[in-house]
């Protein structure tokens, strides 16, 4: 009887081993957002990506043509649409959908997708779909990212970019992203970083997005372009952390009373028509038009900040054509529309200023007439 316990002993052990041995199951792990440990199998060559910004991460490490559906918000055909991932690859509306956008995901889609994905990444996994329900009713390895930011939450950008890139073999191109992101913005503060704050002039952002276009008085406290091009943001508050810098709605009363030097309109505003949103107010409202800024034409155009969440490409953009207008003497040799294509050619694989600019009249990185 000896030798069949000694059996069943070394039977059991191989089992307790099993599970723990990825090589035996070609599979590997890796830890999301979530810090949860997700299988995922060995090489990945067939994905989704859900929720706002998740399929931008994806083309930014070239890896666009992995993805086999989409949310529905890359099929809806707009006359407007700033999200230059999505202009450079108009593949995207010709694929299955699987779901609605912000992270509604439909696991009943997604399990009659051909091929079927091996991963499902996800942004924002507070919203939508549970990905731990998600992943249970699918049988699909989802992996949470933490979208991050350009400002207080770049290492948390940048961590998803590392995360996707393990899951889909980009670690390479992960880095030089990350590395090109952090040479822009450096080349951004080393240029201004030797002046004064109080010397700095004084700028609001109006018409910034936030699900969905807004008028004037939507703007961003800690609006990542005015830091790096070394202007003083108006709307920005000592103290002020989480959602209270990247989304504020201001008294127009203040915005007034400010009176700023600068006055720039994010052009998504410009979804609202010709009778509402950010440039509708600027040219009709009398408490505007009290402002210097608006009655000498210092009112300038920049590309959007928010569409499906940030457009880091666009954040990098804006800010260079911000430094050349407030401080041209440090910034002579950038040209701000090629410098937006060279940003969009590394992130996106080709030039798309021209192109978003015609969208939204022509008004970027230029003066908006409001007179």
């Amino acid at each position: 009887m000896r030798p069949i316990r000694y059996l069943y002993a070394l039977l059991a052990a191989l089992l307790m081993l099993l599970p723990s041995t990825p090589a035996l199951s070609g599979e590997r792990t890796v830890t999301d957002s979530m810090n949860r440990e997700v299988a995922v199998p060995a090489e990945v060559s067939r994905v989704i990506c859900s929720g706002p910004g998740c399929l931008r991460l994806l083309t930014y490490l070239e890896a666009q043509h992995m993805a086999v559906a989409v949310d529905d918000i890359e099929v809806r055909r707009r006359s407007f649409d700033a999200r230059p991932y999505a202009m450079a690859n108009p593949q995207f509306k010709t694929l299955p959908v699987f779901g609605q956008f912000r992270g509604h995901d439909n696991p009943e889609l997604i399990l009659t997708l051909e091929p079927q994905p091996q991963v499902i990444f996800k942004t924002f996994p507070t919203r939508g779909h549970d990905p731990v329900e998600l992943q249970n009713k699918t049988g699909i390895p989802v992996v949470t990212l933490d979208y991050g930011t350009l400002g207080s939450q770049r290492q948390a950008l940048y961590q998803s970019l590392r995360t996707m890139a393990e899951v889909v073999g980009r670690q390479d191109r992960a880095e030089a992203v990350i590395a090109f992101m952090e040479g822009q913005i450096e080349d951004l503060k080393r240029r201004t970083a030797d002046i004064p704050e109080e010397e700095r002039p004084s700028a609001y952002i109006g018409g910034v997005a936030m699900s969905g276009p807004h008028g004037f008085q939507s703007t961003e406290p800690g609006y990542p372009p005015f830091v790096f091009a070394g202007v003083r943001n108006l709307a920005y508050r000592e103290g002020l952390t989480g959602k209270d810098l990247t989304h504020a709605n201001v008294a127009k009363e203040m915005i007034v009373q400010w009176n700023p030097e600068y006055l720039f309109l994010d052009l998504s505003t410009l979804q609202m028509g010709d009778k509402a949103g950010g440039l509708h107010e600027l040219r009709t409202d009398p408490a505007y038009r009290t402002m210097a800024a608006v009655r000498e034409g210092r009112v300038y155009g920049l590309l959007p900040y928010n569409w499906y969440t940030q457009n880091f490409g666009s954040i990098l953009a804006d800010a260079f054509f911000i430094g050349k207008l407030v401080h041209p003497d440090r910034f002579e040799d950038v040209a701000p529309a090629a410098k937006a294509d060279e940003i969009y050619t590394f992130l996106l694989g080709k030039p798309l200023f021209e192109e978003m600019n015609g969208m939204f009249g022509n008004f970027a990185f230029t003066k908006v007439p409001v007179n």
